[in-house]
């Protein structure tokens, strides 16, 4: 889009592409707390829709569209990350779950049910499900942390998103043998948690989408969200 003088029309791109920044807003919501209010993310992520306009060039063979989803959600996680939003209380409430998920495999050799779960930690099984509602976001980002080597170093994602992809060939396998652990791990959650991961991961569906298609309530869907991810820490620490 340009103006009558041949310029690019900054105000209309921008317009054109709030839903995007809005869909991304609302998809990341499922990993983040309670606390983080989603206009917020909307308004960092149009600060990073601006800079994408700012620093896009046709020339590099990428199409604006997926260099802006980078630079919006990079914007996106580095505002969580500056502010400080994992609670010290939801990362352990976080790792308390997960604990408890993995005593509970060695001793019955089969994924645990929600209910053996809540008793496990000596909880009610609301109780534990509203639980499950408060540590959300305590997850995904938790997952970077299978692949640091140690304090300072770059996570799972900063590696992806600025890597040569051939920089480093010994760093790509231990990363296709991370892939294929968490996909077995996955195939052996429960049904209706597979449904939650494959459409929110796979098919880019946010929560109210989700809880449509499985006939519950948003909350459900975190809850749901945030157990798989819990199922997932504790099978893939070995890794």
């Amino acid at each position: 889009m340009y103006t009558a003088k041949g310029q690019l029309d900054r105000d209309a791109l921008i317009r054109q592409y709030q839903p995007l920044v809005r869909k991304l807003a609302h998809h990341m919501m499922a990993r983040l707390p309670a606390s983080v209010q989603v206009d917020d993310l909307i308004q960092v992520g149009l600060i990073g829709l601006s800079e994408a306009l700012s620093r896009y060039e046709a020339a590099q063979g990428v199409q604006f569209e997926t260099f802006a989803t980078q630079r919006i959600r990079g914007a996106m996680i580095d505002e969580l990350r500056d502010s400080d939003w994992m609670s010290r209380g939801s990362r352990k409430s976080q790792k308390d779950i997960e604990q408890a998920l993995h005593r509970l495999e060695h001793q019955l050799g089969r994924t645990p049910l929600e209910s053996e779960i809540a008793k496990e930690m000596g909880m009610t099984l609301a109780d534990y499900q509203a639980l499950l509602g408060k540590v959300r976001g305590t997850q995904l980002v938790y997952l970077e942390d299978m692949s640091h080597g140690g304090d300072g170093e770059d996570g799972f994602l900063e590696r992806h998103e600025t890597a040569d992809p051939h920089a480093d060939p010994m760093q790509m396998l231990r990363d296709q043998r991370l892939r294929q652990s968490l996909v077995a791990a996955i195939k052996g959650l429960p049904e209706r948690e597979q449904y939650v991961m494959s459409m929110y991961y796979e098919q880019d569906m946010n929560l109210k989408e989700i809880a449509a298609v499985l006939g519950v309530t948003e909350s459900r869907v975190c809850q749901l969200h945030s157990q798989s991810i819990a199922r997932l820490r504790a099978k893939m620490r070995s890794h």
